[in-house]
């Protein structure tokens, strides 16, 4: 175990000292400002805070950001007012940059290279690579001189000592989504290893870089900044890193069963700057039973779509056996590009004969089923297809045919639940959203997907019965065998109140010259059900997230602000003598 932190008899921000109002202060530092100053230390050799501080006092930029009364008065331990406090923090940030960067890059890319995705018939905890990536976490934590506790290989706890008796919980996660390896091609040709970090021109290829172990890792460092400048804390920090974020969801339950739950807690794994609102997270599963193909012409044997009801794929490829597959594949390319031209012309169509089978693709563009809205999703259009082929490819109907029928007549291309008649939308957290997903066969069922995104304005009971009235009507009707599990979520709506939510609205915004208003996330993360839970990043609005994603990446530029911004976050959150 470490040894407990020992603070200095003078401390070098005097908690005495802060004042009992709200520290709205802006810190007087530019976004401009702050490039300059990482810009001119980038390549200079740092011992510590305090020498980072005297190095930028002698700058021109100190003196055109008026910093050396600041730096003055922090060096001799004086009483710092609200301005200057959260001047210090913007400083820390930059000093965490300069200091770290370079190392929490190559810490992030030992992270991705565990490929920590769920493995079919191993429980998340008992997987090899969730034990490795623990013994990764808990030596990084020993080496920051942080405490360390794995609770059962659910939750890894890294901690952060304070002098009061509030915790904050910082919240990330370390499993990530599946890959499919053949996928990961950029458009020049460059094939990718979703578990090696490849660095092309400023982006950082790699499965997790988005989502969310660089969440682990800005978190981690940020913490060992503070811990080693022996900042005092008016309260305690708590990095909970999930396993089961991405899948089941139970890990952070069990360990709230049997540990107290953070006072505040904010999760390093949606969008900036400060999100209080997510959607309900559902799922429509659609379950058909396997049956013997009846009819004349050629048979689906199988289909492809995504590997997690929360990922929307790049590609859909359906199997076809032919007794003439050459003639065959000619007729679907015809029939498929025929069709491509009627819907958008935004996806591709392929086919291919292997052996006496033939594959037809359709290439879409991947997406988090968050965001069906920055996505083609090829599975939706390989069902509607699929089922409007009679007449134009005989074709013999079975369970996926069946799917393909449910699809097409229930869900369409529409990803707003309007072909359904179940869409509605909130002023703030935007509309309902209902994107096939998954795709999934074993000996006696296949499975079908619809990832639902839900916003204030139904309930969840209310929601579920509509549309199973609705599907039970169109089972009766179609006299297709389909059995149905439904799962849906309330969604997260938060009043924002207190002065530590607007101190992270103050960093985010001013560090990213954003507007200063609250957020709302299509994305649940781990705080939905957790008292003054929030988003603190690190994607970054109205730009494709990528997480989820083939060719998921980080730019090095965004993982070095947040970097810098959860660390000036912590600092300031720390010191704020009232939540």
């Amino acid at each position: 175990m470490n040894c407990p932190f020992k603070r200095l008899a003078v401390a070098t921000l005097i908690l005495s000292s802060l004042s009992s109002f709200a520290m709205s202060a802006n810190a007087n530092i530019t976004a401009q400002q702050s490039t300059a100053i990482v810009k001119t230390f980038a390549d200079t050799s740092v011992t510590d805070f305090r020498q980072f501080l005297a190095e930028v006092a002698k700058s021109d930029l100190a003196k055109t950001a008026n910093l050396g009364p600041t730096i003055s008065a922090f060096q001799a331990n004086k009483t710092l007012s609200t301005e200057q406090q959260n001047e210090i923090h913007r400083l820390l940030g930059l000093y965490a940059r300069v200091k770290y960067g370079k190392a929490a890059t190559e810490t992030l890319k030992e992270l991705v290279a565990i490929p920590t995705f769920r493995k079919d018939g191993v429980a998340q905890h008992e997987n090899p690579e969730f034990l490795k990536i623990a013994d990764k976490i808990k030596s990084l934590a020993e080496a920051f001189n942080l405490n360390f506790r794995n609770i059962d290989n659910r939750v890894y706890e890294i901690s952060l000592e304070g002098s009061g008796d509030e915790v904050v919980g910082i919240h990330a996660h370390a499993d990530v989504v599946p890959v499919t390896p053949e996928n990961w091609v950029l458009k020049d040709g460059t094939r990718l290893d979703p578990f090696k970090v490849t660095l092309v021109g400023d982006r950082m290829y790699g499965r997790g870089t988005e989502d969310d172990k660089n969440g682990i890792v800005v978190a981690l460092y940020a913490m060992k900044i503070i811990k080693e400048e022996k900042l005092p804390l008016a309260r305690n920090f708590k990095l909970l890193v999930d396993t089961t974020e991405e899948t089941t969801g139970d890990a952070i339950p069990y360990y709230f069963e049997r540990n107290p739950t953070p006072n505040y807690n904010l999760a390093l794994d949606g969008g900036y700057p400060v999100v209080i609102a997510e959607k309900g997270y559902g799922t429509v599963m659609a379950n058909f039973p396997r049956r013997a193909a009846q009819g004349k012409g050629a048979q689906i044997t199988a289909l492809t779509g995504g590997l997690a009801t929360n990922q929307i794929p790049s590609t859909s490829v359906a199997t076809f056996a032919s007794d003439k597959p050459a003639e065959l594949a000619a007729d679907l390319l015809k029939a498929a590009t025929d069709y491509a031209k009627r819907n958008g012309g935004n996806f591709e169509v392929g086919s291919q004969v292997v052996g006496k089978d033939v594959q037809l693709t359709f290439t879409g563009v991947s997406a988090h089923s968050s965001e069906p809205e920055s996505g083609v999703n090829p599975v939706a259009r390989m069902l509607d297809f699929i089922n409007g082929l009679d007449g134009k490819v005989a074709l013999k109907h079975n369970h996926i045919t069946d799917a393909a029928r449910y699809a097409a007549n229930n869900w369409g291309l529409d990803y707003l639940g309007k072909k359904l008649g179940i869409g509605f939308s909130d002023v703030f957290m935007g509309p309902l959203t209902a994107s096939l997903t998954y795709v999934g066969m074993d000996d006696k069922t296949f499975k079908l997907a619809v990832n639902l995104r839900v916003p204030v304005g139904k309930t969840t009971e209310a929601l579920k019965t509509e549309i199973a009235d609705k599907l039970a009507v169109w089972s009766k009707q179609s006299q297709v065998a389909v059995a149905f599990d439904y799962s849906i979520d309330a969604p997260m709506y938060r009043n924002p109140e207190g002065e530590w939510v607007k101190a992270l609205l103050a960093v985010a915004t001013e560090n990213l010259g954003m507007e200063h208003k609250y957020g709302t996330s299509a994305g649940a993360t781990s705080v939905h059900d957790l008292p003054n839970g929030v988003q603190f990043g690190l994607a970054m609005p109205d730009v494709k997230y990528t997480g989820h994603n083939d060719n998921e990446f980080k730019t090095v530029e965004q993982f070095l602000l947040d970097l810098q911004i959860v660390t000036e976050m912590m600092g300031r959150i720390g010191q704020l003598p009232k939540l």
